[in-house]
């Protein structure tokens, strides 16, 4: 009897902690469409207490043995706390305030404490399959909802949900009135799909493509043209990263390279692709074109403000360059923000001024100035940008078990390049629930199999 109460209190226990988890990545997922329905815009900033309170359980309560998951834990938790060392010293050299470091440090890394929590909990078969239904359940009602907003609602058609904020989308998931909420919505869908075609193999193979063409769909009738180029580069890096395994990488080029034809062809043959033909103008693209102007505006408003050898190794501080807290997140919630003692730095004023001269400025976000990694070394310096390096070779080298959380990793890499999407707390704690979710499950078989 004492030891069947065990278990049930242990068993309990995981079962609170994946409630948990669920919870955490739903109070990110789903702000907007509670805003829609009249909640406060507060309800934008919950995630930032959730996150670490679910993180600070999952540490508190693990108690396992395997070597492997605690060599991964261990590291990337010693990674983590590195960095927070690394905004604090960038903070006291920039005279920047305490709430700025803080908001930096969750925008950009609050994805990797929740993958962290999701393997520290020696999850049950009943536990893991709770919470994978529930991250795949917010993923298709996300897809569901964007095609919705086409087909059903018709809100491109002059119907506008969000009162006429300037630069909003509308076919955007569940990420309504949000900006570049399209991009955001249809990045979920692919991350989704992809995850879903490898990952589900009990699915009959009708349902796994559907669910690929349906994510496809969104992403055209979205306009969100700049998700398939992420997906394409990151499918080419994985064949580059395949490439020691001979056979692997020669179907992932191949695989790669008639992808690529095939989209081609498809963008000069089927009026519903012709947007893309839009970016093919070389020109745009050369050292003096005004796609490459456009891009480093930022880049080359943090180098004039690199006076010394520290702001180059620790940047100019957190939230003062143009990272998503500096680019807009101060300035739209100051009256929040400044009585707790939130700086600002002139960076990103001079950058949205520039843009405001360029004809891109109204052009897709692939050109954003406001872009992760320019964003990270701009804050942080060549400290702060090598030690998230480190953090994300572990995750890929610990808890990326195949390919579908190689791609999905990938995928945020590139995403750094393009514009804020690191710090978008929906995207990026979903990808984060997913790798964690497959890293659990494949944990679980090879111990089934070993038994």
């Amino acid at each position: 009897m004492l030891i069947k109460s065990i278990s049930e209190k242990r068993k309990e226990s995981y079962i609170s902690s994946t409630s948990l988890i669920i919870i955490a990545l739903a109070s990110a997922f789903f702000p907007r469409v509670l805003m829609l329905i009249k909640f406060p815009s507060m309800v934008n900033f919950l995630h930032f207490a959730v996150v670490p309170f679910v993180f600070g359980i999952a540490i508190s309560k693990s108690r396992s043995q395997d070597r492997q998951q605690l060599a991964a834990s261990k590291q990337i938790l010693f990674t983590l706390l590195l960095l927070l060392t690394i905004g604090l010293a960038s903070a006291f050299l920039n005279d920047v305030g305490l709430i700025n470091v803080i908001l930096q440090f969750l925008l950009f890394n609050e994805p990797w404490m929740l993958l962290l929590a999701i393997i520290c909990i020696p999850m049950s078969t009943r536990s893991l399959n709770q919470c994978r239904n529930y991250v795949l359940g917010f993923g298709f009602i996300n897809l569901i909802f964007a095609l919705l907003q086409k087909f059903i609602l018709r809100w491109d058609r002059g119907l506008d949900p969000c009162g006429g904020l300037d630069g909003v989308d509308t076919i955007t998931g569940v990420f309504v009135c949000q900006g570049a909420g399209c991009i955001v919505g249809a990045s979920v869908s692919m991350a989704l799909s992809a995850h879903y075609f490898v990952a589900a193999k009990h699915r009959p193979l009708w349902l796994r493509e559907l669910i690929i063409f349906a994510c496809l769909v969104q992403i055209i009738v979205a306009d969100a043209k700049q998700v398939l180029i992420v997906g394409g580069i990151a499918l080419a890096l994985l064949s580059l990263a395949n490439m020691k395994d001979v056979r692997k990488g020669i179907i992932s080029v191949v695989l790669v390279v008639t992808v690529a034809q095939i989209f081609w062809w498809a963008i000069f043959n089927f009026q519903f692709l012709s947007n893309f033909a839009g970016w093919i103008r070389p020109e745009i693209y050369s050292p003096d074109g005004e796609a490459t102007r456009f891009k480093l505006f930022g880049v080359n408003a943090i180098l004039d403000n690199m006076h010394s050898l520290l702001h180059w190794l620790f940047g100019l501080g957190p939230g003062h360059t143009v990272d998503r807290l500096g680019g807009w997140m101060l300035r739209d919630y100051s009256s929040l923000l400044a009585p707790l003692g939130a700086t600002t730095n002139t960076i990103a004023a001079q950058v949205w001024s520039q843009m405001s001269a360029s004809w891109l400025a109204n052009g897709s976000t692939m050109f954003s100035p406001f872009f992760g990694w320019a964003a990270v070394w701009g804050d942080l310096g060549i400290v702060g940008i090598v030690t998230y390096c480190y953090l994300y070779f572990l995750i890929w080298r610990y808890l990326c078990k195949d390919d579908v959380s190689k791609f999905q990793l990938l995928c945020v890499f590139v995403v750094g390049w393009v514009q804020a999407g690191l710090q978008e707390p929906g995207f990026m704690l979903f990808v984060a629930s997913l790798i964690g979710l497959h890293w659990q499950e494949v944990r679980k078989q090879l111990d089934e199999k070993i038994i």
